[in-house]
């Protein structure tokens, strides 16, 4: 396969998470790059993955373009059954959502995102620096999906000690059973793909741990833009350039209009 040198920093996001997922199982998808992912997932090795969107749709082939929203229309055209947001979010309750996928605007070690504001809680939040969109069903998506694959640009101002506010549960303060003493039925996150690399959770404290790097990545530039202390894993790895491919389903087949996965300017 050829390797692209054309590529943008939201297309590797968009080809490493698809190659997180893993055929024939269930992805809870959330609005965004994660459509993309598990679109292009599909498309290539993984045309058994059947995705769960919070309005309710389950399995549909997504023949018909990239949906927009969780409740698009295109969601719901061809769905293996259509219940609900209760339905939906009853499925992953019972065990049944494989992966939840979701984006946030800030991170900590333990992969707890926040995706509500900045600034100082609880004094700010009324009048919060930033206010960001808010939950959806992240919330829910974090605490009962068998475990969950974050998306986060990657910049020392989202990578924080301390959250502004927890939005979505990560492994909370990496205590041992901390999920599980909270009511949680999922095991967390799993993978973390940020614009820099791709992270697991390390087993015993749950914190955050380097085992990939992106192409002109260093375990020094990566550290240097994470606002607390990395764990790195022995083996890290580069991850392979997208190829031309992946590259060409994103832009032509996928998200041809850049609704998602913005284009380089020229």
């Amino acid at each position: 396969m050829t390797v692209s040198t054309d590529y943008t920093a939201q297309e590797i996001i968009v080809v490493a998470g698809a190659k997180v997922l893993e055929d024939n199982k269930i992805v809870f998808v959330g609005t965004g790059l994660p459509m993309v992912a598990s679109l292009l997932a599909s498309r290539t090795h993984a045309p058994g993955l059947i995705p769960v969107f919070e309005a309710g749709a389950v399995g549909p082939p997504l023949k018909h373009g990239l949906p927009v929203s969780v409740g698009d229309s295109r969601t719901f055209t061809g769905a293996s059954y259509v219940k609900g947001l209760n339905g939906a979010f009853e499925l992953t309750q019972r065990g049944f959502a494989d992966f939840g996928f979701i984006g946030g605007a800030e991170v900590d070690m333990y992969g707890n995102l926040n995706s509500t504001m900045m600034g100082d809680f609880p004094a700010g939040y009324q009048k919060p620096k930033v206010r960001l969109p808010g939950s959806g069903g992240a919330s829910d998506m974090a605490a009962s999906c068998e475990r969950t694959i974050l998306i986060v640009p990657h910049d020392k101002k989202k990578f924080n000690e301390k959250l502004s506010y927890v939005t979505s549960p990560g492994h909370l303060d990496g205590s041992p059973n901390a999920r599980y003493n909270a009511g949680m039925q999922g095991k967390g996150p799993y993978r973390l793909i940020t614009t820099k690399g791709i992270f697991d959770f390390e087993e015993k404290t749950k914190r955050m741990r380097l085992i990939q790097m992106f192409p002109g990545e260093t375990v020094e530039s990566i550290q240097a833009a994470t606002g607390f202390e990395l764990l790195i894993a022995d083996n890290v790895t580069e991850f392979p350039a997208p190829t031309v491919e992946e590259v060409r389903l994103i832009r032509e087949e996928i998200d041809p209009n850049g609704v998602f996965v913005k284009r380089a300017a020229k």
